[in-house]
């Protein structure tokens, strides 16, 4: 059994976006899709003392693009990086995390978002060893219709399983999985337990970067993937 997931890359993620990566044995980008605006392809949140607060990566006001199509502005990676340095530097980890994430702000340089987004996914897998293949949609055919090219994707790369965040099911068509006879199971983001996080109320949905710098290496002990 192969278990295949695809998804458009997002920028320093949340932790259920790894918890997805972990759960399969191939994890396809989908940059081939429609860049959206004001959506997670360039952006994400992070705790500050005045509650979750916005990173965004700069991408220009032509947005009628592929994702893997969007080009980049350098001058961002400084500001960012001091935005989680001024914000995580209390953190107990994060001295640690810093040795590796500083680095991909203040010495690298991204021409494009897909490029951007891998390079630091890959990093945070990396770093909780998750050692799941990812890949490029445009490593393959694509197909026309939605939910067809889902299913002609993860047979081409040998899937018998497809794993689906539940946010799909207002779209995708189970039959074409069915006669494809590809098993398509929906993952499930509940249930996540509360983990040492500073300023103030919980907050799930931030990037990862929170728990990492928060949490270290104890961050699968607040997630669903099973450590190695």
């Amino acid at each position: 059994m192969k278990r295949i997931a695809i998804l458009q890359s997002n920028y320093i993620p949340w932790k259920g976006y790894f918890d997805m990566i972990a759960a399969v044995d191939e994890f396809i980008l989908y940059d081939d899709m429609q860049f959206t605006k004001n959506d997670w392809r360039n952006r994400n949140q992070i705790k500050t003392p005045q509650g979750a607060q916005w990173l965004t990566v700069p991408v220009g006001k032509d947005i009628s693009r592929r994702i893997r199509d969007v080009t980049l502005d350098a001058r961002w990676q400084v500001k960012h990086w001091k935005s989680l340095e001024s914000n995580y530097r209390r953190a107990p980890r994060f001295d640690e995390i810093a040795t590796w994430l500083e680095p991909l702000y203040i010495s690298e340089s991204y021409s494009h978002l897909s490029q951007l987004n891998r390079c630091f996914i890959e990093a945070i897998c990396n770093y909780l060893c998750i050692k799941t293949e990812i890949t490029n949609s445009w490593d393959y055919v694509l197909l026309d219709g939605k939910t067809e090219r889902l299913a002609d994707l993860c047979a081409q790369a040998g899937g018998t399983e497809y794993i689906s965040g539940p946010a799909a099911k207002d779209y995708i068509k189970e039959s074409v999985f069915a006669e494809m006879d590809i098993k398509l199971t929906w993952f499930d983001y509940s249930g996540y337990p509360e983990y040492p996080q500073l300023w103030g109320e919980f907050t799930h949905g931030v990037t990862i970067l929170d728990l990492l710098f928060n949490c270290g290496t104890d961050a699968y002990r607040y997630m669903r993937y099973v450590h190695s």
